[in-house]
């Protein structure tokens, strides 16, 4: 049997993935200089905006919130399930507050609002004011804000200039509605974005991190910022029991009184009626004594109440330890500008070789459409 020769022989492989490679690496040797002054010019605004940045403190502070001492119901089911990733002590927790609101609490505009009317010591400012005082009256904006705000913001200026100053006045009755004026709201979200905190829920404690231009300032926020979360998360504890606490002492001044009240009445009748034999005057001491006893013993136990509901406010208080204090930083937590610098490098680096291959790509999209045509 003879074999026919092959009339249709395949033709010889090309490696097209070392031509691409050549042909990149040749594309990227003809652009350098384009690379080049790219990252030059990108490595400069980085140094501009390094240089320019604000400065920035992060002071700490790590408090341990001491639970009841009741332990959970679930006993050693607890532990185990901590073990797989699950807090059953949460759903077992009773009137606890648990910590896992304490986010809330500092992210909640009367916290925050509270936060920014204390006053604090400032570098350039003589006496202490609020934060809002500083902020939204003698702060006066960086450079960059300013640009950003001339160039990005711009649109939002122009918005805000059409329609004018139609604040509402602010109201931080927490009883009603809140309505914050243009500055509050404005201080309001620079505290949530500078003062945060952070739940670590196996160690069990709290950390309040709190971010300013000046260090002492840090601190203190962080430090004002830990007594006002203490108070709120006090005050949501002992709710209850401070509402019993005032109800039983209202009613103890007033059975005080009508005890005092129906003792006058006794002591005057007595004094009155010494040699008094008659059957009239003994039925009505007997009357009075008898108001007496009532209101002595209402108003005894009303004091023993009373003095129960003192020891509970004073058990049901939170107590926390203090693992860490807020401590004056002496290091500025930003900016970062050796880690700006290289991002702005690192930028330029991608954006110029874009343009050298995306000015190729573009070309050889010009010649195919011309061929076309």
């Amino acid at each position: 049997m003879s074999t026919l020769p092959n009339t249709n022989p395949k033709p010889p492989v090309t490696n097209d993935d070392e031509i691409d490679l050549l042909e990149l690496a040749k594309t990227f040797w003809n652009g350098r200089k384009t690379i080049i002054k790219v990252t030059f010019i990108a490595g400069v605004l980085g140094v501009i905006i390094a240089l320019l940045s604000p400065k920035e403190y992060t002071a700490t502070t790590t408090i341990v919130p001491q639970t009841s001492s009741s332990g959970s119901k679930l006993g050693g089911l607890s532990s185990l399930a901590a073990m797989a990733g699950f807090n059953l002590d949460n759903a077992t927790s009773g009137d606890m507050l648990s910590p896992t609101v304490y986010p809330e609490i500092v992210s909640s505009v009367p916290f925050q609002m509270d936060l920014m009317n204390i006053p604090f010591s400032f570098a350039k400012v003589n006496h202490p004011v609020s934060l809002y005082e500083y902020y939204s009256e003698i702060a006066k904006p960086g450079v960059l804000a300013l640009v950003s705000k001339y160039t990005i913001g711009l649109p939002g200026v122009i918005i805000s200039a059409i329609k004018g100053n139609s604040e509402v006045k602010g109201l931080t009755d927490t009883k009603g509605p809140i309505a914050l004026s243009k500055k509050q709201e404005k201080v309001r979200k620079m505290i949530s974005e500078q003062v945060t905190i952070n739940l670590d829920t196996k160690q069990g404690f709290i950390t309040l991190q709190a971010a300013f231009p000046e260090a002492l300032l840090s601190a203190q926020v962080a430090d004002q910022a830990r007594e006002l979360l203490q108070k709120y998360i006090t005050r949501f504890k002992i709710e209850k029991a401070s509402d019993k606490l005032s109800f039983i002492e209202q009613r103890y001044e007033e059975k005080k009184k009508e005890f005092e009240k129906a003792q006058t009445k006794l002591a005057y009748f007595s004094d009155q009626n010494k040699n008094v034999t008659s059957a009239v005057a003994r039925t009505e001491e007997s009357r009075l004594q008898g108001d007496y006893t009532i209101a002595m013993n209402v108003y005894n136990e009303l004091a023993k109440q009373l003095e129960q509901a003192k020891i509970q406010v004073k058990e049901e208080t939170p107590v926390f330890s203090i693992l860490e204090p807020a401590m004056v930083p002496s290091e500025r937590s930003k900016p970062k500008k050796p880690m700006i610098v290289f991002i702005w490098l690192f930028l330029g680096g991608i954006v110029g070789t874009g343009m050298v291959f995306g000015k190729v790509y573009l070309k050889d999209i010009k010649t195919k459409w011309n061929e076309q045509k």
